[in-house]
């Protein structure tokens, strides 16, 4: 597995250069509510600017049907891109329209263009090769170069990410080297003790991953709502709480599996429970073993950690020279049920050693809270490529450029 990088490609000074980046940002009222990805993606920008070669930028953005619909629009990516690099960003219109065909012709060396959302043309996530093949041809008319950038779409076969890369001379770009590197330590050569925390919603999405790693782990931290799915399975009820009921039985076997396997396996000991699911909802902390005996009854629902729970959590995170995070400890965008992420958060940047928020909800989780990204070993820009690359799954995006 020998990766392709910048350096593969050669002098790029006056060369056409196409980049996929992964410009999937939160908008709020047409602005940016998080802007991480933007600024992930400058290295390898500001590198090939620098360099002197013409560069066209383009992602998707959200989950528009196929066609063009306004509130996904780029155009303000575009506008805080140019910000943030302190230079002009043309703008096109479209992706592979007269726009993006005039934006093209007018750039110099040294200048940059975005085109609007992929995922506009529905060919780029077609379930049909041929179409996406046909996208990416004219995605990739007139360019020298392909350079994929965006890690959050790593594991996707579309065309901006598969294809594109078969049309061009290609090779994987500054922020992709960078998740590898921190990802594959995760995977090869943990220094140990080595904790992963899951949360998030549903334990559906995390099976994967816990059967990969249980075998690579000292200590398996559950939050979130799949915690609810845990306590079920050993035998406890949950109220209204999130329950993945036919997921139960396997769950039940991966409990067995950990203390088979000696690995340390931290389940919530107290929950905070509310009457319904609002930010002003009335809310209670009752034991694990009590959600069905808080005063909400059978109504209540589970929605964060509690205080018992967040401290064990921190202190095993703290005292652990690997953490992987994935997934908030509990619906983190109401302040009332944020405390058990925040306490997630601060242990991961008291850590002595590795510790890497897996992207997704975690990296806007922090951000949102308040904390400085440098805090933290590695945010990654990608939640579900890095749950996948960390299940061992096949990456179409990373398999192109020859990892």
């Amino acid at each position: 597995m020998t990766l392709r990088t910048l350096d593969s490609l050669g002098d790029l000074a006056g060369r056409t250069v196409l980049i996929r980046c992964d410009f999937n940002v939160p908008l709020a009222d047409g602005r940016i509510a998080d802007e991480g990805r933007i600024v992930a993606s400058l290295p390898t920008l500001r590198a090939l600017l620098e360099q002197g070669a013409k560069v066209v930028a383009m992602s998707h953005l959200g989950r528009p049907k196929g066609e063009p619909d306004p509130q996904y629009s780029l155009a303000p990516v575009a506008e805080r891109l140019g910000e943030l690099l302190d230079a002009e960003v043309a703008f096109a219109a479209d992706t592979v329209g007269e726009d993006a065909q005039r934006v093209r012709i007018g750039l110099e060396d040294g200048q940059l263009a975005l085109l609007e959302n992929l995922r506009f043309d529905p060919r780029e996530t077609s379930k049909d090769a041929t179409e996406r093949a046909t996208f990416a041809a004219e995605l990739a008319a007139g360019a020298d170069a392909f350079i994929s950038d965006g890690f959050g779409v790593v594991h996707r076969e579309q065309a901006s990410v598969f294809e594109v890369a078969q049309a061009l001379p290609s090779a994987a770009g500054l922020l992709v080297q960078r998740e590898l590197e921190v990802l594959s330590r995760l995977t090869e050569s943990p220094e140990r003790p080595y904790a992963v925390v899951l949360g998030g919603s549903k334990v559906s999405d995390k099976l994967g991953v816990i059967e990969h790693l249980l075998p690579r782990v000292d200590r398996l931290l559950i939050g979130g709502g799949m915690l609810f799915t845990f306590l079920a399975a050993k035998g406890l009820g949950v109220a209204s709480s999130l329950l993945e009921e036919d997921q139960v039985e396997r769950v039940r076997g991966y409990i067995a599996d950990a203390e088979q396997r000696g690995v340390e396996l931290l389940l919530p000991t107290d929950v905070v429970v509310a009457e319904r699911f609002a930010a002003d909802a009335e809310h209670e902390t009752v034991a694990a073993d009590a959600i069905e005996s808080s005063r909400f009854g059978g109504a209540g629902i589970g929605l964060d950690i509690g205080p018992e729970t967040a401290a064990a959590f921190a202190e095993a995170i703290r005292g652990s020279r690997t953490v992987f995070w994935n997934g908030p400890m509990g619906v983190f965008e109401m302040d009332a049920f944020a405390a058990g992420t925040k306490a997630v958060a601060q242990a991961l940047t008291e850590t002595d050693g590795l510790a890497v928020v897996g992207g997704g909800d975690s990296a806007a989780a922090v951000r949102q809270l308040g904390f400085d990204d440098d805090a933290f070993g590695h945010i990654s820009t990608g939640g579900g490529a890095s749950l996948e690359f960390l299940e061992g799954s096949r990456l179409p995006g990373l398999e192109v450029l020859g990892w």
